[in-house]
């Protein structure tokens, strides 16, 4: 399996920009799609942001399109989520998962569902002031 651990996130003012990191150990981690998912409180876990294997191929939640870019290094093991013109709605836990199934349904919409994905990190606190 795969151990995934977040970190970046931090409390920053409406307008600002963070870059969330997610290490990944254990196995091969080009072997795994990856998602970013946040989970606001008292709300269900969203989806952000998923891209294939090599992050050729990306997908974002229509809020984040324009505002949210997703992106892997495979020699690194570590998958990141940049985060910019932030707004106060955008304060969540936010986490990285690790996608280990087909090619097939992770590109007919696998990606958006949290549970295609296999392993989860314990996600990090974004806070977004107003």
């Amino acid at each position: 399996q795969v151990q995934l651990v977040e970190s970046g996130g931090g409390l920053v003012q409406a307008g600002g920009s963070l870059r969330l990191s997610c290490a990944a150990s254990g196995r091969t981690f080009s072997n795994y799609a990856m998602g970013w998912f946040r989970q606001a409180p008292g709300k269900e876990r969203e989806f952000v942001a998923g891209m294939n294997w090599s992050g050729s191929r990306t997908y974002y939640a229509d809020s984040m399109k324009g505002r949210f870019t997703i992106s892997r290094d495979n020699a690194k093991n570590t998958a990141y989520l940049q985060m910019n013109s932030l707004k106060p709605e955008d304060t969540a836990v936010y986490y990285c998962a690790a996608y280990r199934g087909d090619s097939f349904t992770f590109y007919a919409g696998g990606y958006y569902d949290t549970a295609r994905y296999d392993y989860w990190g314990q996600g990090t606190q974004v806070t977004v002031s107003s």
